[in-house]
């Protein structure tokens, strides 16, 4: 990995970081998709979120997986992309990334909760921390067939991970950001886990 860019010259390197992490991630492939193939209006069916889970309840698993793989992809894209100038700037334009998804401006700020997202860059960051989030949220998911929760556990462990893994602060605080960003935008989902409505994968609520 390269060494961090002089802060005295950082700050252009940064910005363009993150309003390019921004863009790239506020792409709408959900909406686009399902638009695309006749399944709807996407922010009018099932939760209403923009992200995969929700494709999946069109019907369409095939839009569904590829949602994922499109929302996790501008993520790590976004970091990939980054990372040719330092370490610090692959931090910058993977958080605004997931800032992108979750209030894209073509949406009028209201998009997803960024767990794709988060888990593409996650990869990118350190690639073992992104397979123990995806780890743990497939365990999760095959255990209690929620996809919040899985979502949820998953974002929790990868800061304890990323730190285990890598020994570097910088990248473990990044984890932890991104995982109380998650929990932040999952607290409808919290509140129906706490009272036991939360639907189960492949639900149509």
């Amino acid at each position: 990995m390269p060494d961090p860019i002089s802060w005295e010259f950082a700050w252009p390197y940064l910005f363009s970081a993150a309003l390019g992490g921004y863009l790239l991630g506020s792409i709408p492939f959900g909406v686009l998709l399902t638009r695309l193939f006749g399944a709807g209006d996407l922010r009018k069916i099932g939760s209403g979120n923009i992200g995969a889970t929700n494709v999946l309840r069109t019907g369409r698993k095939d839009l569904a997986f590829l949602t994922l793989l499109l929302d996790g992809g501008k993520g790590g894209v976004a970091a990939l992309i980054a990372a040719g100038w330092g370490p610090d700037t692959m931090l910058v334009a993977g958080f605004f990334a997931v800032l992108g998804h979750n209030f894209p401006v073509w949406l009028r700020f209201k998009g997803g909760k960024g767990v794709a997202t988060t888990l593409g860059t996650l990869f990118v960051v350190s690639w073992p921390v992104g397979l123990i989030f995806a780890a743990v949220w497939l365990a999760t998911a095959a255990l209690f067939r929620i996809s919040s929760l899985s979502a949820l556990l998953g974002m929790a462990a990868s800061p304890i991970a990323m730190w285990f893994v890598t020994g570097d602060l910088q990248r473990m605080e990044f984890a932890a950001a991104l995982a109380v960003l998650a929990f932040l935008r999952h607290h409808e989902n919290i509140r129906r886990l706490l009272r036991g409505e939360e639907p189960r994968i492949g639900s149509k609520k």
